[in-house]
C-alpha cells in the first residue's frame, strides 16, 4: 500500500452483512487506528443513499469501508469528505481509462459514473459527539469484474468497459492512495481547490437536466453545489433552489 497511513491497517472478511455496520460496531468496542479499512469479499446487506441496497456479486467488486477521524473538520463541512471520496475514486478510475473513450463524472451526492452508467457508490456515516465530529466511516461499492447487471441499475464494471480481469485488490490500493492524497489537503484547508477540482468533473454541470423533486418531474439548470454540499440547481426564471439528497432524483 502506497500510504503513510490509509489502508495500512486491513481488516480481510470473507463475508460479512455491510462493510460500514461492521466498522461501525468495531468503533463502539475498540479504538480503531485512522486509516484503517476493513474490505469484504462479500457483503450480504450493502447499503446506499436513501436506504438503498448495494448489490455486489461475490468476490467480484470492491466492497470496502475506511475509518477516519476528521476531528479538525467543522460540522458544516462535512459534505468535504464525499467530495475527496469521489474525487479519489475518479482518480483511481482515470488511472485506467482512457479519457476519449471513457467519460467519468461524479454525481452529486454520491455516485461515480462512466459513459452515463453508475460504476461506484459512496456512503458516509458520521458519530458526532457535542458538535463535533469524532469518526466517520466512509464506505465505497466499486464495480470491477462483475459483468451481469439488473437493467433497473442502469450500471456497468471495469471489466465490461475494457474486457479484462482485475485484481481487487489494486483498486483498493489506488483509492486508499488518492484518498489519502485529498484527505490531507482537507486537513490543511485546502478546500477551496478540492471544490475546484470536483466541480471539474461534476455530472452535467452547466446543462439543463430532468429531475423529480419532492415527487414532481421538473427541468432544472445544475450550477453545482452550495457552501454546505446541498444541490444548486436554477429554474428557466434564473430562480435559485437547493436541495439535499431526500428532495431530489436524477431523472437520467
Amino acid at each position: 500500500m502506497e500510504t503513510l497511513f490509509i489502508g495500512r491497517n486491513l481488516i480481510f472478511l470473507p463475508l460479512v452483512n455491510s462493510t460500514n455496520s461492521y466498522a461501525i460496531e468495531m468503533l463502539k468496542n475498540v479504538n480503531l487506528a485512522e486509516g484503517t479499512v476493513v474490505h469484504a469479499a462479500e457483503q450480504t446487506n450493502g447499503r446506499g443513499q436513501r436506504g438503498s441496497l448495494w448489490i455486489a456479486e461475490k468476490t467480484s467488486n470492491l466492497t470496502a469501508s475506511l475509518i477516519i477521524k476528521p476531528t479538525f473538520l467543522q460540522l458544516k463541512n462535512q459534505h468535504y469528505l464525499y467530495q475527496i471520496a469521489a474525487l479519489a475514486c475518479y482518480d483511481a478510475l482515470a488511472e485506467l481509462l482512457d479519457s476519449s473513450q471513457f467519460d467519468i463524472k461524479i454525481k452529486w451526492p454520491n455516485d461515480i459514473l462512466v459513459n452515463k452508467q453508475k460504476i461506484a457508490g459512496i456512503l458516509i456515516e458520521n458519530n458526532v459527539i457535542n458538535t463535533q465530529l469524532s469518526w466517520s466511516v466512509v464506505g465505497l461499492g466499486l464495480n470491477i469484474n462483475q459483468t451481469i447487471f439488473d437493467e433497473l441499475f442502469n450500471a456497468t464494471s471495469l471489466k465490461v468497459l475494457l474486457n479484462k480481469h482485475f485484481e481487487v485488490n489494486e483498486l483498493l490500493g489506488l483509492f486508499c492512495k488518492y484518498f489519502e492524497k485529498y484527505y490531507l489537503e482537507l486537513k490543511n484547508n485546502k478546500v477551496n481547490g478540492i471544490k475546484e477540482n470536483y466541480l471539474k468533473h461534476f455530472f452535467r454541470l452547466n446543462n439543463w437536466m430532468d429531475f423529480e423533486i419532492e415527487g414532481v418531474a421538473q427541468t432544472m439548470f445544475v450550477q453545482g453545489v452550495s457552501e454546505e454540499g446541498l444541490l444548486w440547481l436554477k429554474n428557466k426564471h434564473e430562480q435559485s433552489y437547493f436541495f439535499d439528497v431526500k428532495q431530489v432524483k436524477w431523472l437520467y
